[in-house]
C-alpha cells in the first residue's frame, strides 16, 4: 500500500476562482468513481514558481488516499490530474506518493 497527495489549486488565470460548490463536483465527478473507498479532503495554502518563473501564492486543497500499488493506480491517478488541470486551467497538480504501512 502507500499513500498518495494531490494538491489542487485554486486560482483560475491568476485569481481565486475554484469555488467550494465547483471542488465539490469535482470530486463527486472525477475522484470518487476513481477513489471508491474513501479519500479525505484538507484545505491548504502554498506558494510555487509558475511557467513564467514567478512565484505563485494560493490557496489549494489537498486529497489524501490511500491506494494499492500498481498500475490501475497510477493511471487513475494521472487522469485525475489531467481531469482537474483540463477543467479548471491549471498548469500542474502536484501528486506525492509514499510507502505506507497501513491498518484497517
Amino acid at each position: 500500500m502507500r499513500t498518495a497527495q494531490l494538491f489542487f489549486g485554486q486560482n483560475v488565470g491568476g485569481k481565486p476562482g475554484v469555488s467550494a460548490a465547483e471542488f465539490r463536483k469535482f470530486v463527486d465527478e472525477e475522484l470518487t468513481p476513481r477513489f471508491p473507498s474513501g479519500l479525505t479532503v484538507l484545505e491548504g495554502g502554498g506558494q510555487w514558481k509558475g511557467d513564467e518563473n514567478k512565484l505563485i501564492r494560493e490557496a489549494s486543497k489537498v486529497v489524501v488516499l490511500v491506494l494499492p500499488n500498481g498500475i490501475d493506480a497510477n493511471l487513475k491517478l494521472n487522469a485525475a490530474r489531467k481531469a482537474y488541470k483540463a477543467r479548471f486551467n491549471q498548469e500542474s497538480v502536484l501528486l506525492v506518493t509514499q510507502p505506507a504501512c497501513v491498518d484497517f
